[in-house]
């Protein structure tokens, strides 16, 4: 079974982020959605663009603190900057509520489904016949990724997926379950089914890493066969 693009199918949704209904032989393993606080810190860089804008606030009523201005003289010098932070603050933390409330991960005992997107919903359908491993991203508060490598040829546009797909990975895009809460838990649940599915071998890897910032890492669950 091949990776399926099921097109923007959801005016009328059979079955919760699901195209259509599942077969009698299938069943869902897990279904979630991503956090919109996790997700607007780790795909869509909040808390950097936040600094980002306190620094150009700095910076711009640095002048008048250092001359001794009042209080109204320093808020006439950021008067530009700082309703532009509030805006580009605003705008960045709806867009990773939305793209949260309208995404919808699902594991079954036989695929992956992704349902992604604002305006144009489309549902992508990873079999696991056609996934060699999963990679665990810890994030903080018992959040993660959980990204999944494909086999053969097909690919989806990287585009497509975003933001649920793992960064930097633009020429062979990496579909990515983002901000997954407990994702330890939703990782054991996926490699077992992927287990029982296929029929082989999962080995857990455990990883190493000196990353200290937001992004810590943990657990990395290698899925592969053996």
């Amino acid at each position: 079974m091949a990776i399926e693009n099921l097109g923007h199918e959801y005016e009328f949704e059979p079955q919760f982020g699901l195209p259509e209904r599942l077969p009698s032989d299938e069943f869902i393993v897990w279904q979630g959605s991503p956090d919109v606080a996790a997700l607007a810190y780790s795909a869509f860089h909040f808390k950097k663009l936040a600094l980002y804008f306190a620094i150009l606030i700095a910076a711009c009523a640095w002048p008048a603190l250092e001359a001794g201005a009042s209080f109204t003289a320093v808020l006439l010098a950021i008067k530009w900057i700082a309703p532009l932070t509030v805006i580009g603050l605003a705008t960045l933390w709806a867009l990773a509520y939305f793209t949260a409330r309208t995404t919808v991960y699902t594991v079954t005992n036989k695929r992956v489904v992704m349902r992604l997107g604002i305006v144009l919903t489309v549902s992508f359908n990873l079999p696991f016949s056609q996934i060699a491993s999963a990679d665990v991203r810890m994030l903080q508060n018992g959040f993660g990724d959980i990204t999944l490598d494909l086999k053969g040829s097909d690919r989806i546009g990287w585009v497509h997926l975003w933001p649920s797909v793992r960064p930097w990975r633009i020429a062979k895009p990496e579909p990515t379950l983002r901000a997954v809460p407990d994702v330890q838990w939703v990782a054991e649940k996926l490699r077992d089914a992927w287990t029982q599915s296929t029929g082989l071998a999962a080995n857990p890897t455990a990883v190493t890493s000196t990353a200290q910032n937001e992004h810590r890492e943990g657990t990395f669950m290698q899925v592969s066969a053996t």
